[in-house]
């Protein structure tokens, strides 16, 4: 039965429902506030790089054209450069003696004209490195919006489920706040408002308004987001507020060319183009975005990105969005190198099912495969050995490192082009310019589109010009850094996996057992040939890509050993090897002839010995051969090349091999990174060499491997250890005479032989084998002092 209530109950009822019904609206319609907030950040960030920029240019050059203004009038009044002529008006430049208001007005003219021309140019640039006013202003704004959207949203939905059903919650209850409206209401009627003031009491004390106040809390929270969590946020969704930036303030990062390259027509289609990302776990920038709807569209394309922009992303998201329309099969088929890259990108960035058909497995894997759907992740090699039936269609294949087919007549091309015919459409993948390599080209295009080839073909001589950009346009795409990622933070790292052949699986399990914790680290260098490593062949591939783009590399490994290697490879590319018997002299010259060596060389360093006091702007691509203990070290390595000056965004590789030590050592550091990012701001005492690994834990990494090596191949282990023993037991024969020669020996001068032996006796660095000096107190290869 209702409970009888008062006028008054009830009027405070509606009071409170309406109030919140209010603040639930306001909240839904605070976007445009927020937007408005973005785009007066904006402004004063514009205006703020505007006056540093006129600031930089003296007064003098008002008078360039020698028209006859009173310059030095101006340089009397304190006005010394065009920032401080442009913050004057008109009226206040006439007060000066000796400029007259048609002068002032001629000058206040000059200086606009000369601001207008230097705003075009001006773009937005975000770093964590520059927290001034101007870009902590932009940054707290757009976090704001960023942060607020999601209760909007929420704002918007719980106003629209409740706003109708409080209308009538509303007019059931008003006949009680009137004396006379309740007294002559029927009893049907004073039913229905005692029911309905139950239940809106009920909505604003446990449904409705505990989840309308949570909203709205919520909501004050992120517009009142303190400017060291917006940077915070800004570090860990980068992505998410460039986007927002675009869409808030269009061009305002250089990126306002809507058509990304594109010929007018094609670009109006590709935009229309409809792209699901259902089930995609990473945020595309809108770049990427357009490209995956290029690649939809047009079904068998060549995507000829710049390293660095995402070209793996793009693919990825591609298949993504045919899963989510119905396409169930796909396959990848790239370089032995970086199989393994890929079988984890597509793990991490999307739910697609991956399936790695590569090695002894590969039949079961493929008719698996063939069976379930997904992603399968294959070779060059490989594709040759498959047996795919003649009916078997699927829906997208996907070539990466594509100008490895460049030359019709080798089997490689003949097979990968054979399995491709399977597939409904082709993405074709290469971040090597093909503009100055014409013929190729064409040959892939010819492999995609045969019909824009043979046109093509006729005007190649024009392959620098717009008709045959525009031409190739439907199934050639490639842009460049510059032009859509103005605005990028300058260091982008990226973990490159490599995939062992049997041969060095083999050396390094033997490695492994042999406990030689050292050589453990140089996994896929010690092969002996570095034709056989893995590591080595990404290596070179990321050379010869750095060589298309102009740029240039900074090689880095701990091991004197491996960088030879890396040196005899490289040949007259390498500009150079630094260690730490290098004198600093010697290593500045290299330096300097490294500054002047064309795009393509290699400096080689140790990275104890490149990781301080040297400045390598030059370089714009960093290697590093295997993972180091400390973070710090490697962090100090790079920052030879990222630091104030370059000019260029720093790309970063690490070289590591699945299933070995290097990926253990990499869970590790990533997990102690993780905390102590986590805890570095909250406390003075934080300390990034905690974020490593010392000799104890690699030890343990050692015996679990070890252990997994033993299980998986005893046989080897047992013939290792007989090896081990034997050895051992050599050692121990071959010293024998000396002892037998000691023990008659007279104490005095055993003592003096054993002396002078050890004087005579060569010392090695019990960390990385290096040959020591006689009184050496450091080791000059690694650095490490000597006890």
């Amino acid at each position: 039965m209702a409970r009888p209530f008062d006028k008054i109950e009830a009027k405070r009822l509606i009071q409170r429902a309406e109030a919140l019904q209010e603040e639930i609206h306001n909240g839904a319609e605070y976007r445009p506030f927020l937007q408005k907030a973005v785009e007066e950040a904006v402004g004063r960030y514009i205006a703020t790089e505007l006056l540093r920029q006129l600031s930089a240019i003296p007064v003098e050059d008002l008078n360039r054209d020698k028209s006859g203004l009173r310059i030095g009038a101006l340089k009397d009044a304190g006005l010394a450069t065009l920032a401080d002529v442009y913050t004057k008006p008109a009226y206040a430049l006439a007060t000066i003696r000796g400029i007259s208001d048609t002068a002032a007005h001629t000058i206040r003219s000059r200086v606009l004209s000369y601001a207008e021309e230097a705003k075009q140019g001006l773009k937005l640039r975000l770093s964590v490195d520059r927290r001034d006013v101007a870009s902590n202003g932009v940054v707290q704004a757009v976090c704001m919006l960023l942060l607020a959207d999601k209760y909007i949203k929420e704002c918007a939905s719980l106003e629209k489920k409740s706003q109708q059903r409080f209308a009538e919650a509303l007019e059931d209850i008003q006949p009680r706040l009137g004396t006379f409206s309740w007294l002559f209401a029927g009893k049907a009627k004073k039913a229905r408002a005692e029911e309905t003031f139950i239940w809106l009491d009920n909505q604003m004390e446990k449904g409705f308004g505990p989840r309308a106040r949570k909203v709205l809390d919520d909501l004050e929270e992120a517009i009142n987001v303190p400017i060291a969590e917006a940077w915070d946020q800004f570090a860990l969704r980068p992505v998410e507020f460039f986007n927002l930036l675009e869409e808030v303030s269009p061009g305002v990062l250089g990126t306002d060319d809507a058509l990304y390259g594109l010929p007018e027509d094609l670009a109006r289609e590709i935009q229309d183009e409809c792209f699901f990302p259902e089930g995609l776990l990473c945020t595309l920038r809108k770049y990427q975005e357009w490209g995956v709807k290029y690649i939809l569209h047009q079904e068998r394309v060549l995507l000829g990105d710049e390293m660095g922009l995402g070209k793996t992303i793009q693919a990825i998201a591609a298949m993504v969005s045919l899963r989510n329309t119905g396409g169930t099969h796909f396959v990848v088929i790239c370089p032995a190198s970086v199989l393994e890259n890929w079988c984890r990108e597509i793990a991490k960035h999307s739910l697609l099912r991956v399936i790695r058909v590569h090695g002894g497995g590969r039949k079961a894997a493929f008719s698996e495969w063939q069976r379930v759907g997904g992603v399968a992740v294959t070779t060059y090699e490989t594709v040759s050995r498959l047996d795919i039936p003649e009916d078997f269609k699927y829906c997208m294949t996907v070539v990466d490192e594509a100008h490895y087919i460049k030359n019709p007549n080798t089997r490689r091309t003949y097979n990968t082009v054979k399995f491709c015919n399977h597939s409904e459409r082709l993405l074709f993948m290469t971040g090597t310019a093909l503009e100055n390599k014409v013929d190729e080209m064409l040959v892939l295009i010819g492999m995609l589109q045969p019909a824009i080839a043979r046109e093509a073909k006729g005007i190649a001589f024009l392959a620098g010009a717009e008709r045959f950009r525009n031409m190739v346009a439907p199934v050639y795409y490639r842009r460049k850094r510059e032009d859509v990622l103005t605005e990028l933070p300058e260091l982008i790292e990226n973990n490159e996996w490599c995939s062992m052949e049997r041969e060095e699986e083999e050396v390094y399990e033997r490695t492994v057992l042999s406990k030689n914790f050292m050589a453990v680290r140089r996994v896929s260098w010690n092969v002996g040939d570095w034709e056989k490593s893995c590591k080595a062949k990404r290596l070179m591939e990321i050379v010869e890509e750095a060589a298309e783009e102009g740029r240039k590399v900074i090689v880095f490994s701990f091991f004197l050993d491996t960088l030879r290697m890396v040196q005899a490879m490289l040949g007259d590319r390498c500009a150079g090897l630094i260690n730490g018997s290098v004198a600093p002299l010697v290593r500045q010259e290299i330096i300097e002839s490294f500054d002047k060596a064309p795009a393509g060389s290699v400096l080689v360093s140790q990275i104890q010995s490149g990781g301080t006091g040297l400045n390598i702007q030059s370089a714009s691509v960093v290697v590093i051969c295997e993972p180091q203990f400390k973070p710090s070290i490697e962090n100090q390595a790079i920052s030879r090349a990222y630091r104030m000056g370059q000019t260029r965004n720093v790309l970063v590789f690490r070289l590591l091999c699945a299933g070995t030590a290097d990926e253990r050592m990499m869970d590790i550091l990533e997990t102690k990174q993780m905390i102590f990012d986590a805890f570095a701001d909250k406390s003075v005492a934080a300390d990034q060499e905690k974020a490593s690994i010392d000799d104890k834990k690699f030890g343990k990494i050692i015996e679990e491997e070890i252990e997994r090596i033993k299980a998986k191949n005893p046989e080897l282990a047992a013939k290792v250890d007989a090896e081990r023993q034997s050895n051992t037991a050599a050692k121990v024969e071959a010293r024998r005479p000396r002892r037998a020669i000691a023990e008659i020996t007279p104490a005095r001068t055993q003592r003096a032989t054993a002396s002078q032996t050890a004087q005579a006796r060569p010392r090695f660095c019990d960390r990385c084998g290096a040959k020591l000096g006689k009184h050496s107190v450091y080791c000059p290869d690694c650095g490490v002092k000597i006890e």
